[in-house]
């Protein structure tokens, strides 16, 4: 525990050094308090409701920014290593390979949760100062910060996995830029294409909230939206979610599957890498 400890802390320390924290607070804080207060002007909502709004907000920005900054942080984690010559050096130290790999996630993972807390949790803090609301429906505001910091992990997961199979930063990054452009864009344009092909509606609504499970983005949007009745009665699709049957343990146990999977296959690749 100690060596991953001290694995977690290098990365957090690189993170802070190369101004990847700072950046990620400055980024996540400025657009949130945006957002945040565009949703509650116009209406003039008690805080409770701008709470949900916000949650909606933020919800919709983090499936774009969370996975990017995720990404960013992680896909040259283990190519960057490689090329540096470094890699071999750190492996003369009494450590093993699945410590290198766990010790390096969970540097970043704290390196992301700094920012979202900083970000997120900075940001609620000044809209409820400048709205002079409660902060009454917290609730769904906090479910909604853990499970960036999931989704974080998930694509910081899958930087891993390209980061090990590659030969090269600069294919690792296009490949990141690749991964997020699927499962960001690309799948929901298919998704929503093959619906509105369905003219016979074949595709029901479980199969439909089903095929959303495939990508950890739509979990993490369907978790969002559907775990609280405030924020799904805002976001207008109370019904929908009351009727999918996807409960907030399995969207849960979904985007942990998405965490342990590639860093599974990021291990068993990496023990058998020859230096």
């Amino acid at each position: 525990m100690n060596m991953l400890w001290n694995l977690a802390l290098k990365e957090l320390r690189d993170g802070l050094r190369n101004r990847w924290i700072a950046a990620a607070i400055i980024v996540l804080g400025t657009l949130a308090v945006a957002l945040s207060l565009l949703g509650s002007a116009p209406t003039g909502a008690v805080q409770a409701s701008t709470l949900d709004i916000s949650v909606i907000s933020l919800a919709s920005l983090s499936v774009y920014l969370i996975p990017l900054i995720a990404l960013m942080l992680s896909f040259d984690a283990l190519v960057g290593e490689f090329e540096r010559g470094t890699m071999m050096l750190l492996l003369t130290y009494p450590v093993t390979r699945w410590q290198v790999i766990i010790g390096k996630f969970l540097g970043h993972v704290l390196i992301l949760s700094i920012a979202i807390l900083a970000g997120y949790g900075g940001a609620i803090i000044i809209m409820t100062l400048l709205t002079g609301g409660s902060f009454d429906g917290w609730q769904a505001y906090v479910s909604m910060m853990v499970s960036s910091l999931l989704l974080g992990a998930v694509f910081i997961a899958l930087g891993y996995l390209v980061s090990v199979l590659v030969k090269e930063r600069a294919t690792a990054a296009g490949t990141a830029i690749g991964l997020w452009l699927v499962f960001v864009v690309l799948y929901d344009l298919v998704l929503f294409g093959v619906l509105l092909l369905d003219e016979s509606q074949i595709i029901s609504q479980q199969l439909f909230s089903t095929l959303m499970l495939i990508s950890p983005t739509d979990t993490y949007r369907i978790l969002n939206l559907s775990l609280f009745d405030g924020v799904s009665q805002a976001a207008g699709i109370a019904g929908v979610a009351s009727g999918s049957g996807l409960s907030g343990m399995l969207l849960i146990s979904v985007m942990l599957l998405w965490v342990a999977v590639p860093l599974a296959t990021t291990l068993l690749v990496f023990q058998r890498r020859e230096l």
